[in-house]
């Protein structure tokens, strides 16, 4: 048996289950050499011929019919091939299908209801609404790219349903290898088609001929009985009568979907509220939104969200659209006024502080945040200083005896600051205190000191902030660019106003330092008016040099500190100023301080004499001012800015008279030593290097030294002192800028000479007294007189 003529066989159907008219594909083998070859179809016994589709010998597609069998085979019939069979199945799934008058839980869209009995195929082709193969010859796609034909064709189209179909087009795509044989097959088949068309409503009216003649007749006897009936409403007439059958039919008409009609109209109105729901959810949501997002302190979503319902129901006019945007408003007025509070909230940092005040700027919030965070910022500083004086004065009545410990360096905010602090003042200290002292300075520093450092501190710590605040306000980067159009005119106005109220504020600052430091370091440089304001320590003894000197170390850092931020010179006059005073001040403390060192130094002469017949002491004098003059090296130097210890003429007259008196306390011991009987040294004055046990020694061999001996030393030291020690220390004034060294000089040598003289005279006087003694008797024996003779020559 030759290949073409073996029976069709099914081996599959895709989908294998469904409702009538569901659209199936059907493969397998020997399906038909052609459309025409197809001769017959049935799915559970339904013949579903009208609606095939016949693709190639093994693929037809169709749609299922109103099969009568639940479940069956799918049978094609050829002509070539006979009746075939199937190895696979469909099952037919009833549909459920929904009137218009049943009650259904899912919407139907009565637009497009489909009812079966009124359709009548209308000439259309169920599978679609046009012919997959309108020549009816079998289709082979040409290898044309579609660019190329598109170009060819400009502005057509291959498609026949459109308006600008292009049968060349079509033709080249689909049938450019047919034969000539098989297109004029073609144009026969479309000749059928098109008197089918003409001919089925032609025919129609020809098989219902009478029909039409009937209804003719019936309605020219209607018009005429209504002509006889006349206008009028005449009771029994054939008008009345039709009128109330009509009435009667639209009243039931009216009963039997009333009820429909209701649920309708509810349906409509409710899809109508869940449409306006969904659309505008945004809306109504919103508010709730808002809150949530708050909570979790996302607020540049709530600002978007706020921005978007401002733009969309701003100006809206319908009302529960205005209840919901002021639901909205009400929302956003509370989180203004919790960022405002957070902004002002004290202490914060100044990214927050930025942050705040961009969400605030976003939100159009009236007044000018900015602005009332840099007073608040201005404020809690001032309070911050005035409070840490506060505490550390009651620590000081609660513990009079005690010092303060060193400052917390754990919480320190600027630690490059303070190391370089700490450092300086320990090497500082460890120059100019005694040896053999320790390391329990760093927790003997006196609560003056220790507050200064942690004042500082305090404003290095805080200003800085407020500075850079201050700037970004200048220069707008404060806000967002929205707020930053709409209130740039408005802040221009604002600014020059609010330069000098900052500058007010920074001199506030300013001043508050320095009169708290005043008040603790310098008491009597404070108004009596001020003083409980910026004093109120209320300790008897003045700081010693080195903690004043620390103290300067501590402002001056701060200076610089402030410098670096770029604050104006005159901002920072009345630091520089505080700083003068302090290293005024502390060269005078350690000028009277060496003063009362040197009246102790007779105490520790030892009487023991080297080779060129000095003792210790002119030594220990010049080792004593060297080490107060190196202790103030760093006071006395003049940093950038600063001026000269010495630029006031009162300042260098009382320093030099400070170093004269140094001189002549130190030619004072001289002269008491000179002076002193055996049995007047006093050992209770004598510091502990000089009476320890090791050296009593030296002391009882003091005991043998003769009043002529103590005057020879004492002479022999204030010649080394004329000679070389005041010269050096004329030179070590010098080194260190002092002022009016001739004059110190000349009145300290003219006062050593005076003493050189009256302890030579008092020498001579004892080397003279046994020699005089044994002379007198004899001067006086012969009772000669000098007036009797003559002058001698």
């Amino acid at each position: 048996m030759s290949r073409s003529r073996q029976p069709p066989l099914v081996t599959g159907i895709s989908p294998n289950e469904g409702i009538p008219w569901t659209k199936v594909t059907i493969r397998g083998e020997n399906l038909g050499t052609g459309p025409t070859d197809l001769i017959g179809l049935t799915i559970c016994g339904h013949n579903c011929l009208l609606t095939a589709e016949w693709m190639s010998a093994s693929k037809i597609v169709c749609r299922v019919g109103q099969a009568k069998n639940d479940k069956g085979d799918i049978i094609v019939t050829t002509k070539s091939g006979g009746r075939g069979t199937s190895t696979v199945s469909f099952k037919l799934l009833k549909p459920e299908k929904i009137g218009i008058l049943d009650q259904s839980a899912v919407w139907v869209d009565e637009m497009n209801y489909y009812d079966m009995r009124t359709d009548r195929n209308k000439g259309i082709p169920p599978l679609s609404l046009r012919p997959a193969n309108p020549l009816g010859i079998e289709i082979e796609k040409s290898k044309f790219s579609q660019k190329d034909l598109e170009m060819l064709f400009h502005g057509m189209s291959a498609d026949f349903t459109s308006e600008n179909f292009s049968a060349a087009w079509y033709l080249i795509e689909n049938h450019s290898n047919t034969s000539f044989e098989q297109l004029r097959m073609a144009v026969a088949n479309l000749k059928r088609q098109a008197n089918k068309k003409s001919e089925g409503s032609l025919a129609c009216v020809k098989g219902g001929l009478s029909t039409f003649f009937e209804a003719q007749d019936a309605l020219s006897a209607i018009h005429q009985k209504l002509e006889a009936d006349g206008t009028e409403k005449v009771e029994g007439s054939m008008t009345q009568k039709l009128e109330n059958v009509l009435n009667r039919a639209s009243n039931t008409a009216d009963t039997l979907f009333q009820e429909v009609l209701g649920r309708k109209d509810k349906a409509d109105s409710t899809r109508n509220a869940l449409n306006v729901l969904q659309r505008f959810k945004f809306l109504f949501n919103l508010p709730l939104n808002i809150e949530r997002n708050i909570q979790k302190g996302d607020y540049d979503v709530v600002i978007n969200d706020y921005e978007k319902a401002k733009s969309l129901f701003g100006k809206t006019e319908v009302q529960v659209f205005k209840k919901y945007y002021a639901e909205v408003e009400t929302r956003i007025e509370a989180l203004r006024e919790l960022l405002l509070d957070k902004l002002l909230e004290t202490p914060s940092s100044l990214h927050d502080q930025k942050r705040h005040i961009r969400y605030l700027s976003d939100l159009h919030t009236p007044g000018d945040p900015a602005w009332q965070c840099i007073g608040a910022q201005h404020k809690w500083i001032l309070q911050l200083m005035h409070s840490c004086k506060e505490g550390y004065v009651k620590d000081l009545k609660a513990n009079p005896g005690l010092h303060s410990p060193m400052l917390d360096l754990d919480n320190d905010t600027r630690p490059s600051v303070l190391g370089h602090l700490s450092q300086t003042a320990s090497l500082k200290r460890r120059s100019s205190f005694q040896s053999g002292r320790d390391d329990t300075w760093r927790y003997k520093t006196p609560h003056r000191v220790a507050f200064v450092e942690k004042l500082t501190k305090l404003v290095l710590s805080q200003l800085p902030n407020f500075w850079k605040l201050w700037i970004s306000y200048v220069n707008g980067s404060l806000f967002s660019e929205t707020a930053e159009k709409s209130g740039q005119v408005e802040r221009s106005k604002n600014v020059r106003q609010r330069q000098n109220d900052l500058k007010k504020m920074i001199q506030e600052a300013m001043h508050s330092l320095v009169k708290l430091a005043r008040g603790a370091l310098l008491p009597l440089s404070i108004r009596d008016g001020e003083a409980k304001q910026y004093g109120g320590w209320e300790v008897k003894g003045e700081l010693s040099g080195q903690w004043l000197a620390h103290a300067v170390q501590t402002v001056r850092l701060t200076h610089e500190s402030l410098t670096a931020l770029e604050i104006p010179n005159d901002l920072l006059q009345t630091i520089q100023d505080l700083i003068l005073d302090l290293r005024v001040r502390c060269v005078m403390v350690t000028l009277q301080h060496t003063a009362e060192e040197i009246k102790r130094l007779a105490e520790k002469e030892d009487w023991i004499v080297d080779n060129e017949g000095l003792t210790s002491l002119p030594c220990q004098f010049e080792q004593c001012i060297v080490c107060s003059l190196q202790s103030l090296k760093g006071v006395l130097e003049c940093k950038p800015g600063e001026a000269s210890v010495f630029q006031q003429p009162k300042t260098q007259e009382e320093v030099c008279q400070l170093s004269i008196n140094i001189m002549q306390v130190f030619i004072y011991c001289l002269e008491q030593l000179s002076t002193k009987p055996d049995a007047d040294i006093d050992t209770t004055h004598l510091s502990v290097d000089v009476s320890s046990p090791d050296l009593f020694g030296s002391i009882h061999e003091d005991f043998s030294l003769t009043s002529e001996q103590r005057l020879l030393i004492v002479l022999s030291n204030c010649c080394f002192l004329e000679r070389h020690t005041f010269l050096n220390i004329a030179e070590h004034f010098e080194k260190h800028n002092f002022q009016g060294i001739e004059k110190i000089t000349q009145v300290s040598m003219a006062s050593l000479k005076e003493l050189d003289q009256r302890l030579f005279e008092n020498y001579i006087e004892l080397k003279a007294d046994p020699i005089v003694g044994s002379l007198e008797p004899g001067i006086y024996a012969g009772y000669f007189d000098w007036k009797d003779c003559l002058p001698p020559t």
